[in-house]
């Protein structure tokens, strides 16, 4: 296997077993799903902490990034606890999940110009429009049970996904490492994981508050 497609089998095996876990917590909802939450959230916590104020840098910083942290912790757990909760967070962690594979092996295979280099260099237009591609295909399979608004908004969650990811790229890059931590193999930290959950949870949520009938 070339280096290109080196961290390919770590990052499929820790996949399958977060999903494994994960999706067993979602379905089970209640307690179990909060007590996940919140152990990712305390571990996503402590990743900030090492790699910010450990270091006696960036400590405004890693407040505001902590408090969004907090913020989509409690906004997932409020999520599941809501009347089409189940569906509401699959088809979430669903479009994040689609956008995340799509853009990797779209930004791989066919390279391109970057997205953002001067923050995330390894991010390119064409894996962030696959992305996109992916949320669509994601909404279609979700419109009917939530509606045919999930097709349109799936991307923009997405975006918001993606912007997640590249706000933790940028502090990493501020502080000079390369992964938040080791603890999932082939993914780096769980901040690396579900840095784009932060973001695109607190869009789906604030605009189910402001809309509650909207799906």
């Amino acid at each position: 296997m070339s280096a290109q497609w080196g961290d390919l089998g770590p990052r499929v095996a820790s996949a399958a077993v977060m999903l494994a876990v994960g999706g067993a917590a979602l379905w089970i909802g209640g307690w179990v799903f909060a007590a996940l939450i919140v152990l990712a959230v305390v571990a996503m916590l402590w990743e900030l902490w090492s790699m910010t104020l450990r270091q006696g840098r960036d400590g405004v910083i890693a407040l505001f990034y902590g408090v969004a942290i907090l913020l989509a912790g409690a906004a997932l757990i409020w999520l599941r606890c809501q009347p089409q909760g189940l569906v509401l967070t699959l088809w979430l962690l669903a479009v994040v999940i689609a956008s995340d594979i799509m853009g990797y092996f779209a930004g791989r295979l066919l390279g391109g110009p970057k997205f953002w280099p001067r923050v995330s260099p390894k991010k390119t237009w064409s894996g962030t429009i696959a992305g996109w591609i992916g949320a669509l295909i994601v909404g279609w399979a979700f419109s009917g049970t939530l509606g045919a608004v999930v097709i349109l908004f799936s991307p923009i969650v997405a975006f918001a996904g993606q912007m997640g990811d590249i706000a933790e790229s940028a502090i990493k890059r501020r502080v000079g490492v390369k992964d938040s931590s080791n603890l999932i193999p082939g993914h780096g930290g769980v901040l690396d994981r579900f840095d784009a959950v932060i973001l695109a949870v607190l869009v789906v949520v604030g605009v189910q508050m402001l809309f509650p009938q909207l799906w």
